[in-house]
């Protein structure tokens, strides 16, 4: 049964030739029922091929609704002029008037309106109820206008309905892309979020064991002391880049910051000093002066201090040269935090700050940048003039909570 209903959903035409010929078939019968009745208007020769023709409206009433409701009104003219009295082919007239209300353009809409509405009283002008009154026949009229009034409500009804479930599934489908537009953006950001976590970590953790296996390699055979502390620095700093990882990796799995258990917790500005202590047992110079009163800070902006000062080092270390040193300034105003990192070494190359880098160069600055515009802050990064590099930031400073 469910099959026979989707044939003749996809089929609809057929449907409505099926009816067709039943609605012919009706009005054959009728007409020669009363063929001959001495009240009858109009012959068989004339209300057959109309019956035929209004059949035919119904059959390809949807696949050219406009142009059978033009062939319908035409068959009714041509029923007032050949004095065809109304027959059951007639039928057809409600039918177009529902289709091109439903599914017609507006204008046949409204033409089949006006028509049915002039219909029935037009019918009862030309064929008056002879043992009626004229308040008889004005009655008759106005109730006979009553189903092509409610025919084109129906079909209007209808239109308006299907244009509502389509607003609604294109909202529908709107927000669906805009909800993957979103899941896109958000998936960006945490790539972005991920890539400058992961290179903070490893550039900076890894600079620092670099730079102490490469003095380790130095002393080792006229110190033996100082290369077993710098492998010494060497464990403790894999180690910790280790527990960073962790925690990065657990971030990624949970969602969310797991304090304690496996994972470490997440650095801020209280961890300035093992960081800066760290540089300095590495070989770093630092110089490390807070100034203001220090106060709790939004873990976002915590966490975005941290990683400018812990890169900014790893720059240092990188570009600075063999003699350089740095200092590191944090400095709490009412509304903001303030911090200046600046070394005194021969800088990183123009294109590094300025370009960004190629083949992952330069990605620290830029993540530097997108650290600070998250948290709403200004940075400026560059060569100083004396020598050596400077940066600078700004991190506006909200209630903590």
């Amino acid at each position: 049964m469910q099959r026979l209903y989707d044939f003749l959903r996809r089929h609809p035409t057929w449907v409505d030739s099926f009816w067709a010929v039943v609605l012919f078939g009706i009005t054959g019968v009728s007409i020669s029922s009363v063929n001959g009745a001495p009240d009858q208007h109009g012959s068989l020769a004339e209300a057959v091929p109309i019956s035929f023709v209004l059949s035919l409206v119904v059959a390809l009433r949807r696949r050219m609704p406009e142009k059978m409701l033009v062939l319908a009104a035409a068959m009714g003219l041509l029923q007032l002029i050949l004095d065809v009295q109304v027959l059951a082919a007639d039928f057809a007239m409600l039918v177009i008037i529902y289709t091109v209300a439903a599914d017609g353009a507006r204008w046949a809409s409204r033409f089949a309106l006006v028509g049915g509405l002039f219909a029935a009283p037009v019918s009862q002008l030309r064929w008056p109820e002879l043992h009626s009154s004229t308040a008889g026949n004005v009655l008759i009229a106005v109730f006979q206008t009553v189903p092509f009034v409610l025919a084109w409500v129906l079909g209007d009804s209808i239109r308006t309905r299907r244009a509502y479930l389509a607003q609604l599934e294109e909202r529908a489908a709107r927000l669906e892309r805009e909800r993957e537009a979103q899941s896109k953006v958000a998936v960006a950001a945490e790539r972005a979020r991920i890539a400058r976590e992961l290179h903070d970590v490893v550039a900076h953790n890894v600079s620092v064991m670099v730079v102490q296996a490469d003095g380790a390699a130095y002393v080792l055979d006229t110190a033996p002391d100082q290369a077993k502390k710098a492998l010494e620095t060497i464990s403790s700093t894999g180690r910790q880049a280790l527990a960073e990882m962790r925690r990065l990796l657990g971030v990624l799995r949970t969602g969310e910051h797991q304090e304690g258990g496996e994972y470490v917790p997440q650095p801020d500005v209280e961890q300035l000093d093992d960081l800066i202590e760290q540089c300095r047992s590495s070989g770093l110079p630092v110089d490390f002066k807070v100034e203001g009163t220090p106060r709790p800070l939004p873990s976002g902006v915590e966490l975005t201090a941290y990683r400018i000062v812990q890169e900014a080092l790893t720059n240092t270390r990188k570009h600075g040269g063999p003699n350089a040193g740095a200092s590191v300034r944090l400095v709490y105003f009412d509304d903001g935090l303030g911090l200046l990192v600046e070394d005194d070494g021969k800088g990183a190359p123009h294109e590094l700050y300025e370009e960004g880098g190629a083949d992952g160069r330069g990605h620290g600055l830029i993540g530097m940048r997108e650290r600070v515009g998250m948290v709403g802050g200004t940075l400026d990064a560059g060569p100083r003039p004396g020598g050596g590099f400077r940066i600078s930031a700004l991190l506006p400073l909200k209630a903590a909570h």
